[in-house]
């Protein structure tokens, strides 16, 4: 190929490579970081709360009496159960580490008692004079009798509260079959005290 022929070419491949690239790189920009305040701390379980800690009580409210026994004996019962597991008075003027409301009252229930005889068995002989006599047996089914009765309970419940925060830690709530008199009323109400707190700490 001559000279003359070689330089036009030469020229169209370089006005070629001098045209605009059809294809071009886009990309969407970086979105800017968030405020440090709006990143979230990540979430764990809350510490399980140490009932040790808790050395000493007071009263957020004395409780009240009811019919059979006086807010006086119930605080003296509440006391002497908190006492057993390791809570003591606070000081005069001091909420302690811990302050306890209880209340108690009478209640009625219903029972029922389910009387079920079973299945009845029974042998013996029949027949008349001059015809000779057999034996037999004979089976019956008695269906259950349902008996309906009322009985009268003490229910005790008492509730614990964190000193510092104010908010309930700890409840429960418990109940004792009461018998007729005073006297029973009292040991009835004095076992529900410490049904309820015999879970306390909690394990």
């Amino acid at each position: 190929m001559s000279n003359r022929a070689f330089l036009p070419l030469l020229c169209l491949t370089l006005a070629a490579c001098q045209s605009q690239n059809p294809y071009t790189d886009e990309s969407a920009p970086i979105p800017p970081a968030p405020p440090v305040e709006q990143i979230q701390a990540p979430t764990y379980p809350a510490a399980p709360r140490d009932f040790s800690s808790y050395q000493h009580w007071s009263w957020r409210s004395p409780p009240a009496g009811t019919a059979s026994i006086s807010g006086e004996e119930l605080q003296e019962m509440v006391a002497g159960a908190l006492d057993q597991r390791g809570l003591r008075p606070a000081p005069q003027g001091d909420r302690g580490d811990v302050q306890v409301s209880a209340s108690a009252q009478m209640e009625t229930r219903v029972r029922q008692v389910y009387d079920d005889y079973g299945t009845r068995v029974g042998a013996g002989r029949y027949g008349s004079y001059g015809h000779g006599y057999g034996t037999g047996i004979g089976i019956g089914a008695s269906a259950p009798i349902v008996r309906n009765y009322e009985e009268e309970v003490v229910s005790v419940r008492i509730q614990l509260f964190d000193a510092a925060s104010g908010q309930p830690v700890w409840s429960n709530r418990a109940e004792s079959r009461s018998g007729g008199n005073q006297a029973e009323r009292k040991d009835a109400t004095r076992d529900a005290v410490n049904r309820v707190l015999a879970d306390y700490p909690p394990r």
